[in-house]
């Protein structure tokens, strides 16, 4: 595996481009060079992002696709190929969350966020797989959380999604390792988009709960998406295995190797 990965004209995929990190990474990505193709299942967003990216006179295209429909999603590579050729990054950013502890949540809630959050970074990455494969050089970039190295209460659906994105990320990158194809897992801490304003919410909890829920995970959401996404490209760009975002993530992620069992009993006490 290249020892880099220049992004200029470079041809990359970002899913969850409407609006937050993914917006931000196809700004980024436009700004060093690079050729967009952008996902999201929101058109509104979908055209803001595109719009930015036209005014830097890059080339870009958009497709208003859920990236929970399985067929829409078999269908991108031949539309991407179709309209830019073979595709070099894929980024796998979208996703969603559920707020309530396991016992308040209904499981279709359960299965709708898993399904966002992990099946289709499985979905993407499999579809795309053949096309990587056949580059000089390419990248598979997963987001992950800070919640894939920590698992919180209240979050055992997301923490239980993120955990999967990294061990699958973990285990792509083993089967590359020592091929042009390299795979880096994402792992933000506290970035400030609108995920935790738009949870779901599990139907038994106290809707005074969840509003004092929400608002002080907002007060922890402080790197702003620009930040976050030119830290990720910095990354993708060294072809790093693990991409720790933000200084909240680095000392958790620290924490939790120090006390890999009782880390919560220290970080929970920091936090009040």
């Amino acid at each position: 595996m290249a020892d880099a990965f220049p992004l200029h004209d470079r041809l990359a995929l970002v899913t969850g481009a409407g609006g937050g990190i993914g917006a931000a990474l196809a700004l980024g990505l436009a700004r060093k060079g690079a050729r967009l193709v952008l996902v999201d299942r929101d058109p509104d967003g979908l055209a803001r992002s595109e719009a930015a990216v036209r005014a830097l006179g890059r080339d870009v295209s958009t497709h208003a696709v859920d990236v929970t429909d399985v067929e829409r999603v078999a269908a991108l590579p031949e539309a991407v190929a179709a309209r830019h050729g073979p595709l070099d990054l894929l980024v796998n950013n979208a996703g969603v969350a559920l707020a309530g502890r396991f016992a308040d949540v209904e499981l279709s809630d359960f299965d709708w966020l898993m399904d966002v959050n992990f099946r289709a970074v499985v979905r993407m990455t499999h579809a795309f797989l053949p096309m990587l494969e056949s580059r000089p050089a390419a990248q598979i970039v997963n987001l992950s959380s800070l919640y894939g190295l920590i698992a919180p209460p209240g979050q055992a659906a997301y923490a239980a999604s993120k955990f999967a994105v990294r061990g699958f990320s973990e285990a792509l990158r083993h089967e590359y390792a020592g091929t042009s194809l390299g795979v880096s897992v994402v792992h933000p801490g506290g970035v400030a988009t609108s995920i935790a304003r738009n949870a779901r919410v599990g139907p038994r909890l106290d809707p005074a709960e969840v509003a004092s829920g929400k608002a002080a995970v907002e007060r922890h959401l402080r790197l702003s998406p620009e930040a976050a996404a030119e830290r990720i490209l910095r990354g993708i760009a060294r072809r790093e295995p693990r991409i720790i975002v933000g200084r909240d993530a680095a000392q958790v992620a620290l924490i939790q190797r120090l006390m890999p069992v009782r880390y919560w009993s220290l970080i929970a006490r920091a936090m009040e």
